[in-house]
């Protein structure tokens, strides 16, 4: 499959670009999901070699190890970023829950974006 049709990069492109201003830069085979040229997520593909398809996106102090503690076949630490805070939601393993994908996206969001982005964020989750 090519890179550019994979459905699931067209799943997160169509979650992350929903969110204000958000804009998607594609690096390769993969994609960084930016607001104002801060990343808030990414489309990892087989990154350095690890052979995993995953959605990365910046937790909450200590969230990470605790999803990757609970959940371990389905989140990782990525290389580089999650030493970060970031955690990876992977996207090869059966069934995708896209409305874990969108809430994992969102918070990930709410964390980067500037306030006045963020509170119209909020307010549509209310």
């Amino acid at each position: 499959m090519k890179y550019g049709q994979d459905p699931r990069l067209s799943q997160l492109t169509e979650i992350c670009l929903a969110l204000p201003e958000a804009v998607r830069c594609d690096q390769g085979q993969h994609a960084a999901f930016t607001v104002r040229k801060k990343n808030f997520a990414y489309f990892l593909n087989d990154h350095h070699g690890d052979g995993i398809v995953s959605v990365c996106a910046k937790a909450l102090p200590g969230e990470n190890s605790a999803l990757i503690a609970a959940h371990p076949q389905k989140f990782y630490l990525p290389a580089y970023v999650g030493p970060r805070g970031w955690v990876g939601l992977r996207l090869d393993r059966g069934k995708i829950d896209w409305n874990e994908v969108r809430d994992l996206i969102t918070a990930s969001y709410l964390q980067v974006a500037p306030k006045r982005l963020a509170a119209q964020v909020e307010e549509g989750l209310g």
